[in-house]
């Protein structure tokens, strides 16, 4: 494939006009005609503009064996998940478990994972934690609520005292939700992570919410912002694993997340 129709390939892909684009790189729309015809080439000084606009690398938009590639959404069953983990939640007796599902399923509803292809219900999201850590063979009842309600106070209007469950998972839940904390993200970044750091719970949801981001980030994610949360995750996430590990039951855990995070973050800095 030429430069111009690797250009118009990945601009259809993130959905953006010639307009769009133009405006990304700061150029006239007619420019971005041209280059999509192979009329004219992009100016060197606008090609770092132009791969950072359409989420993809130089060597991709100059690669004539380039394959087309049909994308597809990553594949999610909410409605699967969620009667999977509310028959085992029965079957375990897990209490807290059976409440934070209709309480997840109220406060998520209407919001929408980040995605370049299609946008999954957000409560695929928690379920999908939970259902990992089932398969890893946790069934805690504080675990899997604390998995489902990870992200209620940070993305809705719940509070901590609404939460349905005992102190030691509201605890949890309240140390990985960003506004909890007094300042902006990027601040309190380094506190926020200390504090998991010190109770286990918190950094076994971390770990599983880390792991399962990683996996998606491709699908939602620009590419300046995937080679940041590749740093972040190496400098804040995998010392969770350490916490996470010194928990005999959460041992076999801790090494198959450490796994599945090392090895997506491999997978994309050869990427990026």
């Amino acid at each position: 494939m030429s430069l111009g129709s690797n250009i118009t390939e990945a601009r259809k892909l993130r959905g953006l006009t010639q307009e769009n684009l133009a405006e990304l790189v700061g150029v006239s729309f007619q420019a971005v005609s041209s280059w999509e015809r192979d009329e004219n080439l992009p100016d060197t000084a606008r090609l770092k503009s132009l791969a950072e606009a359409l989420n993809t690398s130089l060597d991709a938009l100059f690669d004539e064996g380039k394959r087309e590639w049909t994308l597809k959404a990553p594949h999610s069953d909410p409605e699967h998940m969620y009667t999977y983990i509310k028959a085992k939640a029965q079957s375990e007796k897990l209490e807290q478990t059976l409440k934070a599902l209709p309480l997840i399923r109220e406060k998520h509803k209407g919001q929408f994972r980040k995605g370049m292809v299609d946008r999954a219900p957000y409560i695929t999201h928690p379920l999908t934690l939970a259902c990992h850590a089932l398969a890893m063979g946790i069934v805690d009842d504080d675990v899997i609520a604390a998995l489902l309600l990870h992200d209620v106070i940070e993305d809705t209007d719940t509070k901590p005292e609404e939460l349905p469950v005992n102190e030691r998972v509201r605890k949890a839940v309240c140390l990985v939700s960003y506004n909890t904390y007094e300042g902006d993200k990027e601040t309190i970044k380094p506190k926020y992570y200390e504090k998991i750091k010190e109770n286990p719970l918190a950094s076994l949801v971390k770990c599983i919410d880390r792991c399962n981001n990683l996996s998606c980030m491709a699908d939602g994610f620009a590419r300046g912002k995937m080679a940041t949360y590749v740093v972040q995750t190496e400098r804040y996430v995998l010392p969770l694993l350490d916490v996470v590990k010194a928990v005999p039951e959460w041992n076999n855990a801790a090494w198959l997340l450490s796994y599945q995070i090392t090895s997506l973050l491999e997978a994309f800095k050869r990427l990026l």
